[in-house]
């Protein structure tokens, strides 16, 4: 499943002055999710 806030946060990624990440959002719509999906596609490790 693909989200639209996915290409944001791959923006975020390349942006070279980015600043840290804050995701804010209603409860129980998936950020937890996406940050998890994001790092493990993204990154070779996540905490």
């Amino acid at each position: 499943m693909e989200r639209l806030i996915y290409s944001d946060l791959l923006k975020w990624e390349h942006n070279a002055n980015r600043k840290p990440l804050i995701l804010n959002g209603a409860r129980q719509v998936g950020k937890t999710w996406i940050l998890k999906e994001f790092g493990r596609r993204e990154y070779e490790k996540t905490a």
